[in-house]
């Protein structure tokens, strides 16, 4: 028999919360425009670690064409920063390209606690994990070990174009004393080649020379980029593409090739100046990743006077055992 009255137990169960060992609180999604408005100026002055994160957020925030949500573990002093499709749009298990996530975090004890806590990271599935942070490794590695997920990291060297860093990191942009305009690509022969837009139809092509593609699924991904956001390319004499670059869901140029017989020519620094100076002048943030082998690309991006920056472009690709 308890040795508490009636009154007393009442007066502890309103207190029970107090008493009881805190556990992580589940993540949640922030619905409001104004709250994910919020998220994105806190984000701004975390950048360039906060990039991937916040060039996703700017585009939810510009009618969030890719139906993606943003989570946090609290509000609106967040820690951590989980953004991720609508549970219905990922239906296919093997599909990494759209069962993607990008995450941002303050402070790593308290984001690993958060994912550890809340379903919002499906382990059954293939997935991506994506993020301007190389120090999230150490906990992608600790908690896909234990859901029994075997990962695959690329790390690559990540720019920010000039007028955006301008904006957006300016002290480094003054620390490096770097040029912020844009260089000049080489000329092209404006007879030969038609500056446009990529066509769904032309998924095929982009598929066939991306480096992370090559399969069904990556065409579908890429569809949908070319359905969904701006896009630059070269038609060559035939009127098919020759050199392209295009956007993804969290705002980087991403996909850019040229068919091999074409180049050597300059094409593809002509198509990332065109459509970086679109972009720009949409206020959109503009940034791209480049491997650290690909020495063309990195010459290319010396050339442009884009900027590198101090993080790495980081990618987890997560496949359950």
């Amino acid at each position: 028999m308890s040795s508490f009255s009636d009154a007393a137990l009442e007066k502890l169960g309103k207190y029970e919360h107090l008493i009881k060992p805190k556990a992580p609180a589940e993540m949640f999604p922030l619905q409001s425009p104004q709250m994910l408005q919020m998220l994105e100026k806190s984000l701004r002055k975390s950048l360039p670690e906060s990039l991937k994160v916040y060039g996703t957020v700017f585009h939810i925030n510009q009618g969030n064409p890719f139906k993606l949500k943003a989570l946090v573990d609290k509000w609106p002093d967040f820690n951590t920063v989980v953004v991720r499709p609508q549970e219905q749009d990922m239906t296919d298990d093997l599909d990494h390209y759209t069962n993607t996530y990008q995450i941002y975090s303050k402070e790593l004890k308290s984001c690993q606690e958060s994912l550890v806590s809340s379903n919002v990271i499906n382990w059954k599935q293939h997935l991506q994990i994506q993020s301007s942070q190389s120090s999230l490794d150490e906990v992608i590695q600790s908690l896909a070990a234990a859901n029994s997920v075997q990962v695959k990291r690329t790390q690559c060297i990540l720019y920010m174009m000039p007028q955006t860093a301008r904006k957006l990191v300016p002290f480094l942009v003054d620390t490096k004393n770097l040029c912020p305009e844009s260089g000049e690509p080489k000329a092209i022969n404006q007879e030969m080649f038609k500056l446009s837009s990529l066509d769904v139809t032309h998924a095929g092509v982009v598929n066939k020379f991306w480096h992370f593609g090559g399969n069904e699924r990556s065409q579908r991904f890429i569809e949908r980029c070319i359905w969904t956001f701006p896009s630059t390319c070269l038609l060559g004499p035939e009127g098919t593409p020759v050199s392209w670059g295009l956007m993804d869901q969290t705002g980087e140029m991403r996909m850019g090739g040229t068919v091999p017989e074409y180049r050597g020519q300059g094409l593809i620094s002509y198509v990332t100046h065109v459509h970086v100076q679109a972009q720009e002048k949409l206020g959109f943030p503009v940034y791209n990743h480049t491997d650290r082998a690909n020495k063309i690309i990195q010459k290319m991006s010396h050339n442009l006077h884009h900027v590198p920056m101090p993080c790495d472009w980081n990618q987890w690709h997560c496949v359950p055992l």
